[in-house]
């Protein structure tokens, strides 16, 4: 019984599944139609729907390409300690404004500064050498 079931099943499947070579050459002829695209000349004047990334030494940033700008700002973030950040030789909580950014969040490895169409996210240093080392005598 279950022979047949499976006999039968196999069968209906080749014969639906059966292509004459009519019926391919007509999807090809479909695929292949020319179809109208937008000028290069158009697309000119279209802004850039692209993020773009940047990343310099220990600074990532988010450049939204709409807006050009001038020089970026260098921030360099020191340390972190008790919701404190120490960015640029000076501490700031959130909240603070440095150099036209806003610190929006302090986490436990880096903050995140904003602008009106820039973030930037500020990184701690990775230090080899950041232990103390006790020797024993």
């Amino acid at each position: 019984m279950k022979k047949l079931f499976l006999f039968l099943l196999a069968m209906t499947i080749i014969v639906n599944a059966d292509l004459s070579i009519k019926q391919i050459e007509v999807m090809i002829h479909k695929i292949h139609k020319e179809r109208k695209g937008v000028k290069l000349e158009a697309l000119d004047g279209i802004k850039d729907p692209f993020v773009q990334f940047k990343e310099e030494n220990n600074v990532s940033t988010v450049v939204i390409p709409t807006v050009k700008t001038a020089e970026e700002a260098k921030l360099v973030l020191h340390a972190i300690v008790n919701g404190k950040a120490y960015i640029n030789d000076s501490w700031m909580a959130v909240n603070d404004n440095i150099l036209g950014y806003e610190l929006k969040y302090i986490g436990n490895k880096g903050v995140v500064l904003r602008n009106e169409n820039h973030i930037k996210k500020l990184f701690l240093r990775k230090q080899e050498n950041n232990f103390i080392k006790l020797e024993e005598r």
